[in-house]
């Protein structure tokens, strides 16, 4: 299934398949960088994209278990000019605020064309030049990269750190994810691009500095230590874990849903699959967790290939009966 789906489609990247917290195959194929033809190896990391806010989420989960925040504050008790109303820490979870998505609006203003944005200029922008809202909140789902940076800043606040110490203090390091990091503007002279399908390299640009959404970088090896960290409960317990992968979105009839941090997939049967999914730029990433068969799937890419999003499908060799309806699914 990995050389139908992806070796043979130009994969560049690495993958990970594990059972019962054991690696039954990984392979790591291309290069690192496609100019200096440096290969991929175990430890090199790789842009989650979207696939951070799975780090975000269960941050937010953690605080809340600490009694540390309330998943129903609104948005002004940690941004008290915030100006729109109505808004909690539960909707920008769930992807049901409303707001506008920053990766739209910022680069729309002339002055954030050629500068680089932060967590903090994308919060005070929203405060000065407040742009329309997408809907009304918990209208409904709307999945937006602001969400999560908003998130990211909440958690600073209520922590005391930046939100990269925190993930490494608090997740990263303990769990032993030796080469696993929040990007942040710091580390802007180290950028190392990604690629188009047809190798062309993606440079940085004006809001590759916002963390939260995205810009967590990590390994196959370390996304399995994180894994397992969920299903031993070492970040949150088992009832703090059950109440993030509820589905928050049931405005339309699904298999397809999103609880807080996670997407979700509930089969027929009522079998859930927890996964989360990211593109940004040339990388693409896979994290799906098939909790009923304790079974792993970690696909990380920094050359654009859409199979990444197919690697869902090779869970059906963990139980045929699946087959049909993860067979039907799309990214």
């Amino acid at each position: 299934m990995y050389d139908s789906m992806l070796g043979k489609h130009g994969f560049n990247g690495s993958i990970l398949v594990a059972k019962n917290g054991q690696v039954l195959f990984e392979d790591y194929h291309g290069y690192s960088n496609l100019h200096t033809k440096d290969s991929i190896t175990p430890t090199t990391p790789f842009h989650l994209a979207s696939t951070s806010k799975t780090f975000t989420g269960m941050a937010i989960m953690k605080l809340y278990e600490e009694k540390k925040l309330n998943l129903d504050d609104s948005l002004q008790v940690f941004f008290p000019q915030f100006p729109y109303s109505g808004i909690t820490v539960r909707m920008l979870l769930s992807h049901r605020s409303g707001l506008p998505n920053y990766v739209y609006f910022m680069p729309a203003d002339p002055e954030w064309k050629h500068k680089l944005a932060t967590n903090n200029d994308m919060l005070q922008f929203m405060i000065d030049k407040k742009p329309a809202l997408y809907s009304y909140p918990n209208r409904g789902f709307h999945y937006c990269n602001t969400n999560y940076a908003l998130l990211a800043l909440i958690v600073e606040k209520v922590a005391g750190q930046t939100f990269p110490e925190y993930l490494s203090n608090t997740i990263f390091s303990p769990l032993g994810m030796k080469n696993t990091f929040v990007f942040s503007i710091k580390d802007s002279a180290n950028y190392h691009p990604s690629y188009q399908y047809n190798n062309r390299p993606f440079n940085l640009e004006p809001m590759d500095c916002v963390y939260g959404d995205k810009n967590v970088y990590s390994t196959a090896r370390d996304m399995l230590l994180w894994d397992k960290a969920i299903y031993s409960n070492r970040i949150v317990s088992q009832a703090t874990y059950e109440e993030a992968t509820q589905p928050n979105s049931n405005e339309r009839p699904s298999m397809h849903n999103y609880g807080l941090g996670w997407r979700l997939m509930i089969m027929p049967n009522a079998t859930k699959i927890v996964y989360h999914n990211g593109w940004w730029h040339g990388n693409n990433t896979c994290f799906t967790r098939l909790v009923a068969d304790t079974a792993t799937i970690i696909i990380l890419g920094n050359k654009f290939n859409k199979g990444i999003y197919a690697g869902m499908k090779i869970g059906t060799i963990f139980n045929n009966s699946k087959k049909t309806e993860v067979e039907k699914t799309e990214e």
